[in-house]
């Protein structure tokens, strides 16, 4: 079954102000998410490198895209095709809390 990568972005204001019936049921979708197979979980600080020419790694805290939210988490999950896996995450916390999912198909390599 394809996979897809879904990334988080969401702060804790958006967080806030999103009723509590509704942050309870996006946790749950999680939940479900997690019971099904999907890899989940919270990012933490990044870390970009570059190997410039093979040459040597460059290494810099902190991350190389930027975005007007932070970002959150991240999920790998497995769907039919991209409307399943829309659905999928259409209802986690950073899309219902104040904030944005990215999806991501994954062309995997054999």
């Amino acid at each position: 079954m394809p996979r897809y990568l879904t990334i988080g972005y969401g702060d804790q204001a958006g967080y806030d102000r999103t009723p509590e019936d509704q942050r309870r049921a996006a946790h749950a979708q999680d939940a479900a998410l997690l019971a099904a197979g999907a890899v989940i979980g919270i990012a933490g600080e990044p870390v970009h490198l570059r190997n410039p020419g093979a040459a040597g790694v460059q290494r810099r805290a902190g991350a190389f895209l930027r975005s007007d939210l932070p970002v959150a988490g991240f999920a790998l999950i497995e769907a039919a095709d991209l409307d399943e896996a829309i659905a999928k995450v259409s209802t986690t916390p950073c899309a219902v809390a104040q904030g944005v999912v990215e999806v991501w198909p994954l062309e995997e390599w054999s």
